[in-house]
C-alpha cells in the first residue's frame, strides 16, 4: 500500500470536498432532507458525507485492486474499462435525474457538484488501474524451456 499513498491521499481531498459541496444543499432542500428524506440526513455535515465518500471509494479501490492483481493483464482492463463505463452511466443518470426530478433540482448546484465528484473520483480509479502495469514476477517461466520429467 505504500506505493498508493499519494493516490489515495488525493482520494481522501477530493472525497472531502465532495462532502463539504453535498453538505451545501440550498435551503428548500436541507428543510425536505430533515422532514422528508431523513435517509439524507448525513449529507448534511460535510465531515460525514465525506467519511461515507471516502469509504465508498476506498471499497472500490479495492474492488479494481483484487481485480488487477487476480485477473491477467488483458482481462484487468477489460474489467475496468466496463466498470469505468459503468461510473460514466452512473455520471450521466445522476446528472439526468437531479436535471428532471423537481425535488432533486432544488437541492441546488452545490450540492449535484458533490455528486459528480464522487463519479469523477470512481472513473478516476478506473484510469488509474488502467494504466497501471502488472508488476514482473520473481521468477518468469518460460514455457518453452520446460524440462520434461523422465522416470
Amino acid at each position: 500500500m505504500k506505493r498508493y499513498t499519494f493516490f489515495l491521499s488525493l482520494l481522501a481531498a477530493l472525497s472531502a470536498i465532495s462532502g463539504y459541496l453535498m453538505s451545501k444543499a440550498s435551503w428548500i432542500g436541507r428543510v425536505g432532507m430533515t422532514f422528508f428524506y431523513k435517509e439524507y440526513n448525513l449529507l448534511k455535515i460535510w465531515w460525514q458525507g465525506a467519511i461515507t465518500v471516502f469509504i465508498m471509494l476506498i471499497l472500490l479501490f479495492v474492488l479494481h485492486s483484487f481485480i488487477h492483481t487476480k485477473l491477467r493483464l488483458a482481462g484487468a482492463r477489460a474489467v475496468h474499462f466496463l466498470l469505468l463505463l459503468l461510473a460514466v452511466g452512473g455520471l450521466y443518470l445522476t446528472y439526468d435525474d437531479f436535471t428532471n426530478e423537481l425535488s432533486h433540482r432544488m437541492l441546488g448546484w452545490r450540492f449535484h457538484y458533490g455528486f459528480y465528484l464522487f463519479w469523477a473520483d470512481w472513473m478516476l480509479i478506473c484510469i488509474f488501474f488502467l494504466f497501471k502495469k502488472k508488476p514482473p514476477t520473481d521468477f518468469p517461466i518460460d514455457p518453452s524451456s520446460r524440462a520434461t520429467a523422465t522416470l
